[in-house]
């Protein structure tokens, strides 16, 4: 029997969660992934216990949500106990050195700089959602902790 990959989405943009959804629908079928979001002011951990179990094999947080900022969600899902040992894929607009670095430092385990294209986006997925448990965790070293995919 296959096990379904199981992946948490959390960001405020509707139109980027259903592109979200759109590439791994592309990527894997229903019977391989399942995708459960939250969006529109929805606490990323309030989502994550409502729908758990099974809890994620990765949780993939919008660095800037309305109701929380990123380091304060960060660091709320890794001291939720159900929560901990989930790894984290941060998305960001920013690629700045301080806002990565933050994010590093708040245990993520690694940081998205989100594709400016579709084709780019579901590369990016395709290669993150391509690693085994031993890839996404524990947290890399700083050198390759930002997943960039360019073509």
């Amino acid at each position: 029997m296959r096990t379904i990959k199981t992946i948490f989405l959390s960001d405020d943009d509707a139109d980027d969660c259903m592109l979200f959804s759109d590439a791994l629908q592309k990527l894997y079928s229903e019977e391989e992934a399942r995708l459960t979001s939250a969006n529109e002011g929805v606490k990323p951990v309030e989502a994550l216990n409502q729908n758990l179990p099974p809890p994620p094999e990765v949780i993939f947080p919008d660095l800037k949500m309305p109701s929380k900022n990123e380091f304060e969600c960060l660091q709320e899902i890794r001291k939720t106990p159900k929560l901990q040992g989930i790894p984290i894929v941060m998305f960001s607009t920013s690629s700045h050195n301080n806002i990565v670095d933050r994010t590093y430092y708040h245990d993520a385990n690694y940081c998205i700089c989100k594709p400016k294209s579709y084709p780019l986006l579901k590369k990016t997925f395709e290669y993150v959602l391509s690693f085994d448990g031993s890839k996404l965790s524990p947290q890399p070293e700083r050198v390759n902790f930002v997943i960039n995919i360019v073509c």
